[in-house]
Formats: C-alpha cells, structure tokens, sequence
C-alpha cells in the first residue's frame, strides 16, 4: 500500500505539479527562470518527504484528475462547463448543467457507513438517544446528517500536513521585491499566491494574494499621475498602499502543520481567508519555516477523494440553504472594468457574473483576472470593457461551472473530486442567474451546518 501511496502522489505531482493553489499548476522550467531572474529575492523550494510521514495508507493525498477542458467532448464528468476559445466577447461561455445529476451509483447504500470515516473505524459510537432521534428523521436528512458527521470525523483525525504530496515546489518572495516583478513571477509561474518572507528579521512576513495587487490597482487610479513611483513600489510598501487607500489590512492566519485539519478550516472560514499557510519553528533556530499553503480547494478534493460518505449527501441546493442568492452583484460585457472591481472591493467578493441584457449568463469576471490585466506593468488595461478584458484570457481557460437548485452537495463534492473548480454558477433552465455557490460556502456547510443533535 505504501508504494501505491507513493506512485499515486508521484502521479499527482506529474499532473497537477506541485501547487496547492486553485489556479496554481506552476511548470518547473517557469519557476526556476523566474527565480534566476530576480535572484536573492525569489526562493524556490524543493521539498521531498523522503523520510516518510506519519500517513496511513488508508488516506491518500492522491488529489490527481484531470480539470475538464472544453474541447474533450468525450468528458463526461458531473459539471457544466463552457468555452469558445478566441470567439468574440458576446457569445455564451456556460452550457445547461444537464451532466451535474447523480449517477445510479449514488443512489447504493454504502455499507458500514456507520461505523467508518473515509474507509476507517470512526471512534466513538452514537448513543440511544442519537439512535432513537435518527430513526425518526426522514431517511434522506438521517443520511445527510451521518455524511456531514463523518467528514467532520475525518477532518478532526487528519492534519493540514496529511493534504500535502510528497513532493512539491514552494515558491516563497523577499519582501524586497519589486510589486511589479512578483507580478511578472506569479504569471509566469501560473500561481496567484506566495507566502512572503522578510530576510531582516528572518520571519514569515504575510501571504501575497490577488486583493494585494487590486489595492495598487486601486492606488494607481486615485494616483494616476505616479505611475512611475508605483513601479518602484516593493512588496514591504504593501501596508502603506493599504493605509494610503484606507484599506483595513487583512489579517493573515497560519496553523501548524501537525494542527487538525478542522482548525485549519475552521480558521479559514472565521477569517474569510481562501487559503492558510503552514508555519512550523526550527528546532534550533527557533525561527519560523513557511511549510506550504493550503487552499480551500485542495482540502475540498482531500474530502472528496477520502471521505466515501460524501456520497450520503443527497439533499438538493434548494434545500440547503448554501450560497448566495439575493443582491447578487453583475455586470454586462460593456461594463468597463474598474466599476467589476470596485464590485469586487465593496463587497468582499471573488466573482461578478456576466449577463447579457435578458439576464441569461455568459461568464464570470474573477478577481485572478486582474492580474492578467496589470502584467507587465501596463495599467491601461483598466480603461477596457469587461469584455476585452476576458479575450485576454488564455486560450486554455476551462470555462465556468455550472448547477441548479435541484443538484446535490454529493454530486457536487464528485465534480471538485474530478475538477479544478471555483465556484458554481447557480442557473435555471433557461440559463438565468439565480445564484453562486462559493468554495466557502460549501466548506462552511460542511462544517457548521447544524446536525440537530447538539453535536458540531
């Protein structure tokens, strides 16, 4: 089993590299040229867990599947996905969620579920009280309840270090660093994030993500006239970009490795935080080690790959009470792009879908595509339409994923277990906007969602 274990993350580093971000596929060529580039202020990190860890072989960091692309017709994975590379800016991106449906499947009864988290024995076992509660709930919500209680199970016996492969590449920025190279390394490297790391004082110094980048965008337009000064600006000038905006810094979060899992999302979800770092302290040094990052997504696909009893989880969206559904923010293909930021800043948000004047959705605005848009330093990208700005795209970007109310957190769970998804647009038949469906939101479910038995 252990060289099954250790074929399978090889795989997976082969497939997905070694990124742990939702967009992070960093090629190995990319990287070192872009630590050779900018010498002393990129490190880039090889790490090998030769020596073996404490991970049963029961419980696989095997996150591999590949993310569907829109020209592999023969896919046949549980989403909805649509792109037309190159086509122009006001055809439709989305197709009907016709494929996310269960499959029969779904509908067998997992046996020894029970009893077991993720194909192993749950400790602890549920009182008369529980039983006598359970029988008298309908099936669907009993069997709801003991996959929610499972995954939490699960979540509470492994570590943050259990979701990470064997072998990765970390790639980790000096606080010296110019704003405008690191946005040229992230790009080159295909990642959106970086742990920083001040050489002075030796110390962990912060994460570097996307909302970094779109409060200089939002400097650089309250200050157009210095632009030359903000390609001077260096990563350890973000704290004054943030007070010179009246920005609220954003507290980063950090957990030690060998911390339950559990805690690691938990404290993701209490600091709205997509992502937390790894922080473990040199034995002799007693100085910190950045360890790696570990995303909303990569525990998601953990869950999902680990967990079988995801598939008790059979009660549609429109019963849940997931996601967002009201004063949803928009936008049109003429929209220009600063006013999707500005959406994106108000209102604390990643995303603002794109419709068309019938309300029928074509794309999704993210907020990673402002960093496509100031690479290289070249802020006039800002003055575009939201449809030039999404041609700007690569030619292999997957599409948007889509569901309906009458879709299923299982199914849902078995997309993110063969896909590298986002987030999902909530549709209607006919392709009209009727919600989202966050990343956040699905971990935040799966842990807070009450099992009505006092137990979380």
């Amino acid at each position: 089993m252990e060289d099954e274990h250790a074929l399978q993350s090889a795989l997976l580093d082969k497939a997905e590299g070694t990124a742990h971000d939702e967009e992070e596929q960093a090629g190995h060529a990319a990287a070192a040229a872009a630590a050779s580039n900018h010498e002393g202020s990129v490190f880039g990190c090889n790490v090998s867990d030769s020596a073996g860890r404490a991970t049963s072989p029961a419980v696989t960091n095997d996150l591999g599947g590949h993310a569907t692309n829109a020209h592999d017709t023969t896919n046949s994975h549980d989403l909805a996905v649509g792109h037309v590379p190159g086509a122009p800016a006001h055809l439709p991106f989305v197709a009907p969620s016709d494929l996310l449906r269960p499959s029969a499947s779904a509908f067998r009864p997992i046996s020894g579920s029970s009893g077991s988290v993720g194909g192993q024995t749950r400790p602890g076992t549920a009182s008369s009280a529980d039983t006598a509660r359970s029988r008298s709930m309908h099936p669907q919500d009993r069997e709801q309840i003991e996959g929610l209680r499972a995954v939490r199970a699960f979540l509470k016996v492994r570590t943050s270090y259990d979701v990470l492969p064997l072998s990765y590449r970390l790639i980790i920025f000096d606080t010296s660093l110019l704003v405008k190279k690191s946005l040229n390394i992230l790009t080159q490297c295909a990642i959106v994030s970086a742990p920083l790391w001040d050489s002075k004082t030796s110390a962990f110094a912060g994460l570097l993500t996307v909302s970094d980048y779109i409060n200089v965008v939002q400097y650089y337009w309250q200050n157009q006239e210095e632009l030359g000064r903000i390609d001077k600006f260096k990563l350890s000038s973000l704290r004054d970009i943030e007070r010179a905006i009246g920005v609220t810094p954003i507290e980063t979060v950090s957990i030690h490795p060998l911390q339950p899992l559990y805690e690691a999302c938990r404290r993701m979800l209490e600091s709205r935080a997509r992502r937390i770092p790894l922080i473990d302290t040199d034995d002799e040094t007693q100085r910190e080690m950045v360890v790696s990052v570990v995303t909303q997504y990569r525990i998601l696909k953990f869950i999902s790959v680990n967990v079988k009893e995801t598939q008790m989880l059979r009660k549609p969206l429109r019963d849940l009470k997931v996601g967002s559904y009201k004063d949803l923010a928009t936008a049109t293909m003429d929209t220009p792009v600063m006013d999707c930021i500005q959406m994106l800043v108000k209102r604390s948000i990643s995303s603002v879908p794109i419709l068309d004047k019938d309300g029928t959705v074509l794309n999704v605005f993210e907020s990673v595509d402002v960093i496509t848009l100031i690479k290289g330093g070249d802020y006039e990208n800002l003055n575009l339409s939201v449809g030039q700005a999404l041609d700007k795209r690569s030619d292999d970007f997957p599409g948007i994923y889509t569901c309906t109310l009458n879709d299923r957190m299982d199914t849902i769970y078995d997309t993110i277990r063969k896909s590298r998804v986002h987030r999902l647009v909530i549709i209607d038949e006919q392709n009209q906007l009727k919600g989202l469906l966050s990343l956040s939101d699905i971990l935040d479910y799966t842990l807070n969602s009450p099992l009505g038995d006092g137990d979380d």
